[in-house]
């Protein structure tokens, strides 16, 4: 695969990634809306989002590269992150997050990818 499809598979994955946020962060707020979740439950529904995306990357990243299939699985939970931080920047004006925490959605983030990645 050369370096320019490989790059613009990893775009498309990512799109994806982002299209399954976009569409588990609905749902999380129709159940904020119906069930009157608290601070601690949407807490964990934004962590399981972020595992969930980051395995489905990681998933269609193994099955596209077919080689080093967890490598690319970390690589697609890396991007994920990298833009989850840098809009975090944007639209905070910062890192909203303390070190802890952005150091733990890190390491999430690339698992899931990582773990999908050897599953694909």
């Amino acid at each position: 695969m050369g370096k320019k499809n490989m790059l613009l598979t990893v775009l498309k994955i990512l799109l994806l990634m982002y299209v399954i946020t976009g569409l588990l962060l609905l749902v999380l707020t129709l159940l904020l809306a119906k069930a009157q979740l608290g601070e601690s439950a949407v807490s964990i529904g934004i962590v399981v989002i972020y595992v969930v995306s980051g395995f489905v990357g990681g998933l269609l990243a193994g099955k596209r590269m077919k080689s080093r299939k967890f490598f690319w699985g970390m690589v697609m939970g890396a991007c994920y992150f990298l833009a989850l931080a840098i809009g975090s920047v944007i639209f905070h004006k910062g890192l909203d997050m303390d070190a802890g925490r952005f150091a733990t959605t890190l390491i999430l983030c690339i698992a899931s990818g990582m773990v999908g990645g050897m599953v694909g």
